[in-house]
């Protein structure tokens, strides 16, 4: 009898580590799908999620018994956005004085407390993935928020981080503070190529999926009507810090406004262009050519320029110029905002998506641009960006349809990441 009670209790305690073990079933009633890859978006489809991926995309399907149902079918599905340079430790700067206040005044704790909170408002808006572009002076606390949201700890997108941005020996703020203090700096410092590659490993080691540099400052527009600007380090400096990224498997975003800077990047061998408000023909041509990314961050572009003034609203309507002639040269474009470099509270990433149709992009063009596009270029086309099967549930619905007003993307009703349902306002 004691045998006989031993085995039935292990019996009793395999089939429950089974039931726990079986992955959470979900199926979701999209009405209309717009699944990132497809031209054309699909009616009436049935999306059947195990766990944290999609298991099938079946149109006219119905649900299996005993399967919890999303009943989304009077909404217009997506999946979910993807922002390519955000700063989550940063809270808007169109001032040099709001930029120096955010370092002077507020420890790396507390911003790495509204870092938690800004995450937690780009999943919100329907942004399920992020790269965060550098901490400004908060370190590696990016690492942290990542860590914190993978865990479980905190509600957010998933991330991919950059640590502390990379510029040569007094080419970064904080500036112009007497010389008798010591200030923080919103980079690392970094100097020669032997600095260059050390810089590298260190933020490597402390959790970096992503390397960081400033190719250059100042820009301005001279006689010959190109924005120009002066690039920071030397070429044998930037092409160092690629080299030794790419050789230990890390990608390189360069911070590059101006046409000289963003031929730096280029001659140094950069992933991605950040901003790039400067391209000419030539620049586009080469980017297309050898299929390097422009995250042209249009959203704190039009944000910043009417405080700063100067060279900003022309570098702005630049910007608009140019964006056409990269669609039509065929140079990749992924969404990027720059939240951070505007109040994460004032404005949504979103409206990056709108300003895409504005300058040229067709809604699907500019729906691809946020959601697959960005996957790839974060390494993550094999599980992010498309609404299908084997890939991560990560899911957004919208009431309207974005394809006739793409504005539908900045009132986002329902987030999925993971499986898991963090919003969902359809009810």
């Amino acid at each position: 009898m004691r045998r006989l009670l031993i085995a039935f209790g292990l019996s009793l305690v395999m089939s429950m580590l089974a039931f726990c073990q079986t992955p959470h079933r979900v199926a979701i009633l999209a009405g209309k799908l717009i699944d990132g890859k497809s031209d054309k978006p699909l009616e009436n489809v049935l999306i059947v999620i195990e766990g944290d991926k999609i298991a099938s995309v079946v149109a006219g399907g119905s649900a299996p018994a005993g399967v919890e149902v999303i009943d989304l079918s009077k909404a217009t599905v997506l999946p979910g956005f993807i922002d390519t340079h955000t700063h989550v430790l940063l809270q808007g700067d169109i001032t040099a004085e709001e930029y120096d206040a955010q370092l002077l005044k507020e420890s790396i704790p507390y911003r790495a407390i509204l870092a938690a909170r800004n995450a937690q408002i780009a999943l919100s808006h329907g942004f399920t993935a992020i790269r965060d572009l550098e901490t400004e002076g908060a370190m590696y606390a990016d690492v942290d928020v990542k860590m914190a949201i993978a865990n479980g700890e905190v509600p957010g997108p998933r991330m991919q981080a950059a640590t502390r941005a990379m510029a040569p020996t007094g080419m970064y703020p904080l500036l112009g503070y007497s010389w008798e203090l010591k200030v923080p700096s919103g980079v690392q410092y970094v100097d020669g190529t032997d600095g260059a590659r050390k810089a590298v490993r260190e933020q490597a080691m402390y959790g970096a999926d992503w390397i960081k540099y400033y190719s250059d400052r100042r820009y301005h527009f001279e006689a010959d009507g190109v924005l120009h600007s002066m690039v920071n380090f030397t070429d044998e400096e930037a092409k160092a810090i690629v080299d030794e990224a790419h050789r230990i498997g890390k990608k390189v975003a360069a911070h590059a406004i101006g046409s000289d800077g963003i031929a730096a990047a280029l001659r140094a061998g950069v992933d991605t262009i950040e901003h790039g408000d400067g391209l000419t023909d030539a620049l586009m041509d080469e980017m297309a050519k050898r299929g390097i990314y422009w995250v042209p961050t249009v959203t704190v572009g039009m944000y910043v320029a009417p405080g700063r003034g100067g060279n900003w609203p022309k570098m702005a309507e630049l910007q608009r110029e140019n964006f056409p002639k990269a669609i039509k040269k065929g140079v990749k474009i992924a969404l990027g905002t720059d939240a951070g470099g505007f109040d994460w509270k004032v404005l949504n990433q979103a409206k990056e998506f709108e300003y895409y149709v504005q300058y040229g992009m067709t809604p699907l063009q500019a729906i691809r641009a946020g959601t697959s596009v960005p996957a790839e270029l974060l390494g993550w086309g094999d599980k992010a960006g498309t609404i299908e099967a084997g890939k991560w549930a990560d899911i957004v619905a919208v009431s309207g349809d974005p394809l006739k007003n793409i504005k539908e993307l900045e009132n986002v009703k329902f987030v999925m990441k993971g499986g898991f349902v963090y919003k969902n306002e359809m009810r």
